[in-house]
């Protein structure tokens, strides 16, 4: 059987997208390969600068590509409210690509630990204040970027801000388990509210992005020779992210690479851990983040026709 590629993604035209961190690595890949297949798609970045750079290139790569800028920060849920209340139409595709993985201790705008506050309720805020516009799209789809490192995640939540202990590769770890939990949650209440979204996953393998150069120094130069010996491509990670966004796929679908140890390769459908598959540890997050961030999900909207 052939294998899957950017070449086998149907076309997108009409559908209405947000990508964020859509500035570079994974998220302009996926920016730019659905906006090649016709999506009108929102580049969501926080630097301003780089974003502006990332749409101008894709619009040299893709040119007449439907396609904005718009600021969002992820660490900041003054940033957030206000980049969902500026998405006014219907909405048929959010991927939640951003994130910070593995740096040194620091808070967001709001006091959370950074890597759970932007990896994870910063997406969840942002999922659920645009989710009217989600309803409204035509079969909706989120998509959740997940890691490997999810499998060695745990979730603490006894100390979900890591206020006791800071250990940067738990807390990574941790957020990106919390990314499966309430991506089945999410997929499981609107099943329940009998609505057309679909909420799947992805991973991209072990893949040469901006975030393998965020923690030390010596870190930094290990992840450089890793990379450039073992890591595949920002092009070939963006492929199972793609896939979990165009493919027929139903909610709690999980997409990583075929390759060995799924560091590399072509999409497929993976698995997760028993932890990831925990459904009162998802009830218990899913409570907890609306409460960190006074952010309900309304699934009673009823959806309108586009």
């Amino acid at each position: 059987m052939a294998k899957w590629t950017a070449q086998d993604i149907p076309d997108q035209t009409g559908r209405r997208v947000v990508v964020t961190g859509a500035n570079g690595g994974l998220g302009y890949h996926v920016s730019l390969e659905l906006a090649r297949r016709g999506a009108r798609v929102i580049l969501a970045a926080r630097d301003a600068g780089r974003g502006q750079e990332a749409l101008d290139r894709l619009l040299e790569e893709a040119p007449g590509a439907d396609a904005e800028l718009r600021s969002l920060d992820l660490a900041s849920l003054d940033s957030v409210r206000a980049f969902a209340a500026g998405v006014e139409e219907p909405l048929d595709l959010l991927v939640n690509n951003a994130g910070v993985m593995a740096g040194p201790q620091r808070r967001t705008a709001d006091g959370f630990e950074l890597q759970f506050g932007t990896n994870h309720l910063g997406h969840f805020a942002l999922t659920g204040l645009l989710l009217p516009r989600l309803l409204e799209g035509e079969r909706p789809r989120v998509v959740s970027v997940s890691s490997m490192a999810h499998r060695t995640g745990k979730m603490h939540f006894d100390d979900l801000q890591s206020d006791r202990r800071y250990s940067r590769w738990s807390a990574y770890g941790q957020s990106k388990l919390a990314n499966l939990l309430c991506m089945r949650e999410l997929g499981r209440r609107a099943a329940e509210a009998d609505t057309a979204l679909v909420s799947v996953a992805a991973h991209p393998g072990y893949a040469a992005t901006h975030l393998q150069t965020t923690g030390t120094k010596i870190d930094d130069v290990v992840m450089k020779v890793s990379n450039a010996l073992i890591a595949q491509s920002e092009t070939m990670g963006a492929l199972p992210l793609l896939f979990a966004a165009t493919e027929e796929l139903e909610s709690g679908a999980y997409v990583g690479p075929d390759g060995i140890g799924e560091s590399r390769g072509h999409p497929k459908l993976v698995g997760m851990t028993g932890r990831a598959r925990d459904d009162d540890a998802a009830r218990r997050l899913w409570d907890e983040s609306e409460r960190l961030t006074g952010v309900r999900f309304d699934f009673s909207k009823t959806p309108q026709p586009t």
